[in-house]
């Protein structure tokens, strides 16, 4: 900051040398004036300006170091403690202008929650009409018909669900009950609502458990599965889906694989971003590029990691590495 400072008082010291060499040469004009005096005299004011100017670039710079570090959270009055009238005047502007910010910031952040409070309970207003409808397709007596309706009730199922729990994320930690988890129920609640989507495109599920139950959150489990498996059977076609379970290295690990349309390699480090779709089914419609991105987010509180291999043509195999059971007790006593 020395440097700004020296810059900022460019023209007081421009002045101090003028002064000094206007006196220099004036005594080198007049021949009554000492020469050796005024160097004197040169020298000792010369001494006492870097001395006032040391003085005062610690004195006003101590405002705009505090400022540097001020945290736009506190008040600035407390923070800041202006000396001078100069820098009360920049106290209190930024004083004012924070409260301003302050009050604006409370007001959004008060909509942004009546917002939140009424999408959700349209996404749950929506479930009565879903439902109903489900029950009507079901009497559709054209098995074609029949099918292709399921499979676009299903992808509004499936959307709803994605934004009920992308609104939950936020306060997800709010929410976690864990416990242990059997694996079998919770892996066929999740394949049943996809019946008939799998048989319109002839594909099964093989079910390999060799652990039966995990410690964590039922219902956001059953979430991060969900997404996983719906991109299963998105991208294939006349395959089973194989899904394991068991232990390795002291970890019990889910396996989900499928034998699909497979994950580009340059596209892989990039899944789990917000809103990407893959650059080799760009065209396709149907994809919003938010289910493995909620599924990341969603695993991070309950301690889940992802490992994801994958060859184009041949499919691809998600496994979910659940922590150790010291591990998430340790960190729901945090």
């Amino acid at each position: 900051m020395i440097k700004d400072y020296l810059w900022e008082r460019k023209s007081w010291m421009a002045l101090f040398l003028f002064l000094e060499l206007f006196i220099l040469f004036v005594a080198y004009l007049d021949p009554t004036i000492p020469l050796s005096s005024i160097l004197y005299i040169v020298f000792l004011t010369t001494i006492i300006f870097v001395v006032f100017v040391i003085i005062r670039w610690k004195k006003e710079t101590a405002f705009y170091q505090r400022l540097q570090e001020w945290e736009r959270g506190l008040d600035p009055v407390s923070a800041l403690r202006a000396a001078s009238p100069l820098e009360k005047i920049v106290e209190r502007v930024l004083a004012s202008q924070t409260d301003q910010w302050k009050q604006e910031l409370k007001e959004h952040l008060a909509t942004l929650e009546q917002e939140k409070d009424e999408l959700l309970s349209w996404i749950h207003e929506m479930k009565t009409p879903l439902t109903a409808m489900r029950l009507i397709i079901e009497r559709v007596g054209d098995e074609n018909t029949k099918a292709q309706l399921l499979y676009e009730w299903l992808r509004i199922h499936l959307l709803l669900d994605q934004q009920l729990h992308q609104r939950r994320l936020p306060h997800m930690e709010n929410d976690l009950y864990i416990e242990q988890v059997e694996l079998e129920p919770l892996l066929i609640n999740e394949i049943k609502p996809l019946q008939s989507w799998c048989m319109q495109k002839g594909i099964g599920f093989d079910l390999q458990l060799d652990v039966r139950s995990v410690l964590s959150d039922a219902k956001w489990l059953s979430f991060i599965i969900r997404q996983i498996i719906t991109n299963a059977v998105k991208y294939s076609e006349s395959s089973d889906i194989v899904v394991k379970s068991f232990m390795k290295n002291g970890h019990a690990r889910l396996q989900i694989q499928d034998f699909g349309l497979g994950i580009d390699p340059k596209d892989l480090p990039r899944i789990f971003e917000k809103g990407f779709t893959s650059t080799t089914e760009h065209q396709n419609e149907a994809a919003t590029g938010m289910g493995l991105y909620l599924a990341k987010k969603a695993a991070k509180p309950l301690l889940l990691d992802f490992h994801v291999e994958s060859t184009p043509g041949r499919g691809t195999t998600f496994t979910i590495l659940f922590p150790q059971e010291n591990d998430i007790i340790r960190t729901r006593r945090m």
